[in-house]
């Protein structure tokens, strides 16, 4: 019974993919960019405590958008254990963004959010994908909020917050990625067929060239190139220092 309502639920509303070479993803794509750009300018304006502080508000936002997205879903019936719990790579970076600010410095967190929340959240704007979405404002705002946040909030710590990237952060990332991998796998198995947590079960519904091949050959890929991003991604912010 659950499934057929969860059927009806994602038959009414599919997957809502934005091309970036549309004129409404190019403009997605500016505002988000123009956005990010214009809060890493003002940091540079700002004392220490106000930097802090402009930080912590867009992080107290992400949270206000976390639970509302939940409890509203929980509300209306549509929150569902296969897709709503924050196991894909953008949403663990989320729940990182969330509290980085407000406990004690770590900088693995710090070098987490980096490597994946920045990638992760650049890849979610240049294919983005709402799913299920309900042609209502709130989810297209919150999508391009969330991922622009996380790739917003770990650049602004380390330009202004004194953050830096530790040698081999890159590689101790990637091996971080993988555990957490090894360890949704098995439990996207166990919560059921639907359930397809960073994109373990089945690859995503977006034309990407960075997802190609069927099941598992498309993972393999995806080590490759991830670590190839991290690597370079390391080389770009650290370049000073080589």
């Amino acid at each position: 019974m659950n499934f057929m309502i969860t059927d009806f639920i994602h038959n009414q509303y599919p997957h809502y993919i934005i091309d970036l070479q549309s004129s409404e993803g190019v403009r997605n794509l500016i505002i988000t960019s123009f956005s990010i750009v214009l809060i890493l300018i003002l940091g540079k304006y700002l004392n220490k405590n106000q930097k802090l502080n402009l930080a912590k508000a867009i992080c107290i936002l992400a949270i206000f958008l976390t639970l509302y997205s939940h409890l509203i879903d929980l509300i209306n019936g549509n929150w569902w254990l296969h897709e709503d719990l924050p196991l894909h790579l953008c949403s663990i970076s989320n729940l990182i963004l969330c509290v980085i600010l407000f406990i004690p410095k770590n900088n693995k967190l710090f070098e987490f959010l980096f490597y994946c929340g920045f990638l992760g959240g650049l890849m979610a704007i240049l294919t983005p994908q709402i799913n299920y979405y309900d042609g209502g404002f709130f989810m297209y705002f919150e999508y391009y909020i969330s991922h622009g946040s996380i790739m917003l909030i770990p650049l602004f710590m380390f330009y202004h917050l004194e953050m830096k990237l530790s040698k081999y952060s890159w590689l101790k990332t990637f091996i971080i990625l993988n555990i957490l991998m090894i360890i949704i796998m098995p439990l996207n198995y166990l919560i059921g067929s639907r359930s397809n947590y960073m994109y373990l079960a089945e690859s995503p519904k977006i034309d990407n060239p960075l997802v190609f091949g069927d099941w598992p050959y498309y993972i393999l890929n995806w080590e490759v190139i991830v670590l190839v991003l991290f690597y370079f991604t390391y080389l770009i912010f650290t370049r000073k220092k080589i």
